[in-house]
């Protein structure tokens, strides 16, 4: 009965896991977009650790507790504008290309955080750091939905989130490996910026989403390379 519970179904997972393992092509492309996640959930948690040393080098920053929120919540509110700008981004230029400027912005934000010598510069990373993740975080599930075979879409679209907590994770692990470390949380926040640059590297050698093609008319000019990525090869 349509909308009741389902039980496992062993058949269906042997098919997505044999389709993936056929076309790892599909698999890099889930995996590069999945990047931005990975991005999200490290901003999402590496702030809590570098607040702490950021309060200790800054006394304005640790007088003041409104300033230390500033601090916390400017990326939410660059997430916020970015995937606003994102959504147009996309249906203007494309996936591929949101992705690549969102990475853009968060190496940007990394290095001007990494390098702050006050508050305000921080927060100006924040912002710029929250604009990639607003991009990215809107633009890598559509991309990766898009891009991938039909029986395959929602297990490969779910790396996503998969890598957002990872992202958390890895955040709590940079922040306990660089606490003793000289210049501590300016580590912590620069670090950010090489899975953007891994990224932006991977994103350059993956096709267009067809559907963006296909609606911009373009589709003809890049079918070949297009099939190669969405449909599995057969052997």
């Amino acid at each position: 009965m349509e909308g009741g519970a389902h039980g496992f179904d062993g058949s269906a997972f042997r098919e997505c896991f044999s389709l993936s393992w056929r076309n790892p092509y599909v698999l890099r492309l889930a995996f590069s977009a999945g990047i931005g996640g990975l991005l999200f959930g490290y901003d999402t948690g590496v702030i809590s650790g570098a607040l702490l040393y950021i309060r200790d080098d800054f006394r304005s920053v640790d007088k003041n507790t409104w300033l230390q929120e500033m601090i916390v919540s400017m990326a939410v509110a660059g997430a916020i504008i970015g995937a606003a700008v994102g959504g147009w981004a996309n249906d203007r230029f494309g996936r591929r290309t949101s992705i690549l400027v969102a990475d853009l912005l968060f190496f940007a934000g990394a290095v001007v955080m990494a390098s702050a010598t006050g508050p305000v510069q921080l927060v100006v990373g924040r912002v710029f750091v929250g604009l990639g993740v607003g991009m990215a975080s809107m633009t890598a599930p559509l991309y990766i939905s898009e891009a991938s075979p039909a029986r395959i879409r929602g297990a490969l679209v779910s790396t996503n989130g998969f890598l957002i907590t990872g992202g958390q994770f890895l955040s709590y692990l940079i922040n306990l490996a660089f606490t003793k470390a000289l210049g501590t949380w300016r580590w912590m926040l620069g670090v950010a910026g090489l899975p953007a640059v891994f990224q932006f590297v991977l994103m350059l050698f993956l096709p267009e989403s067809p559907r963006w093609l296909y609606r911009k008319g373009r589709w003809r000019k890049q079918r070949r390379s297009c099939v190669r990525y969405t449909w599995p090869r057969k052997r």
